[in-house]
Order: structure tokens, then sequence, then C-alpha cells
């Protein structure tokens, strides 16, 4: 019984952990700082149950550390549109795009990725 018990347990965290370590495989990629410049596309859709889901469709410029730009499109999953003039860090994955984004100051900004993003506006 008591070897049962820990092949249970045993199981139980090796899969845990395979699923952490799949899940920041998915969602690794490259950082990129952009500028919310516009309120974005929104769409309203329902879930199975009826209710609304509000989301917003943004295709923005980034650029990553070195300067180097990229075209992202994303959605946000929220109630309205992203704060204009916020700035924000995106990862991007070749695979799936941008798999995370987090608002930032823009003193956080690298300074290459700040040249661009404030000197091309």
């Amino acid at each position: 019984m008591k070897k049962l018990l820990i092949g249970l347990i045993l199981l139980a965290v090796f899969a845990f952990g395979g699923l952490r370590v799949a899940d920041s495989i998915v969602k690794s990629g490259d950082d990129y700082y952009v500028e919310i410049t516009n309120k974005g596309h929104k769409k309203k859709e329902e879930s199975d149950n009826g209710a609304p889901i509000i989301s917003y469709d943004y295709t923005l410029t980034g650029f990553d550390e070195t300067g180097q730009e990229k075209e992202m499109n994303f959605t946000a999953f929220k109630e309205r549109p992203l704060i204009a003039g916020a700035y924000l860090k995106v990862t991007w994955n070749q695979k799936r795009g941008v798999t995370s984004y987090k608002q930032v100051k823009e003193s956080d900004i690298p300074d290459k990725a700040k040249e661009k993003l404030i000197g091309g506006n």
C-alpha cells in the first residue's frame, strides 16, 4: 500500500512538473514593447451559456530591446479598450503570436525600444 501511495504521489509530481514546463515553453518568447495608439476593434460574442464576451483586437508595432521592429496582432479580453498612450511589454512566440502582455512604465522600456516608440510618434 505504501508503494502504491508513493507511486501515485510521484506520478502527480511528475505530471504537475511536466505541465508547468510545457506551459512555460508555450508561453515563452521574445519581449517587445508597444504603445497603445488606438482603441482596438471591439468584438462582442457569446459564451456557450449565453454570457457576453467582449474583447478588443489590436494591431500594433512593437520593438525589442535592440530596436528591432515587429508588427503584432493580439486580443485583449476586457470590458473596455486598453488605455490610450499606455506602454505594454508583450511576449511574442513564433508559433502562437502574442502569449501575454503587461503594462509597464516608460522608464522600464529599454533605451533602443524607447527611442523607436517615442521617436516614431
